[in-house]
């Protein structure tokens, strides 16, 4: 079992910079693929940046390549994005994921969610 917390979000202005966190509490979760998703007001989650168990292999989507980057610390069992340049179309509430072994890149394969931490992004 993983269990993981979201924390970080929070209001900024456009151009601005947040750092989130996925803590996660297990023995396993090393063994674990993180992902980042996002869910605006009357949209689909989507995918936004992903990392491989042993942290060698990052992905990221379209929409925030070179302005986001994903981390992950296993020794503190965190996975971090830090999100730098922020745009007011970044505004959602952002989901940290876990898939055993694999990125989850799609929501239906991560295993297990954190509780999500909104982000809003001022113009």
């Amino acid at each position: 079992q993983v269990q993981l917390v979201d924390s970080g979000g929070g209001l900024v202005q456009a151009g601005g910079s947040l750092r989130l966190s996925c803590a996660a509490a297990g023995r396993t979760f090393r063994s674990y693929g993180v992902g980042w998703f996002r869910q605006a007001p009357g949209k689909e989650r989507e995918f936004v940046a992903g990392i491989s168990w042993r942290g060698g292999s990052t992905d990221y989507a379209d929409s925030v390549k070179g302005r986001f980057t994903i981390s992950r610390d296993n020794a503190k069992n965190t996975v971090y994005l830090q999100m730098n340049s922020l745009k007011p179309e970044d505004t959602a509430v952002y989901y940290c994921a876990a898939a055993y072994k694999v990125v989850p890149l799609a929501r239906s394969t991560a295993d297990y969610w954190g509780q999500g931490t909104q982000v809003t992004v001022s113009s």
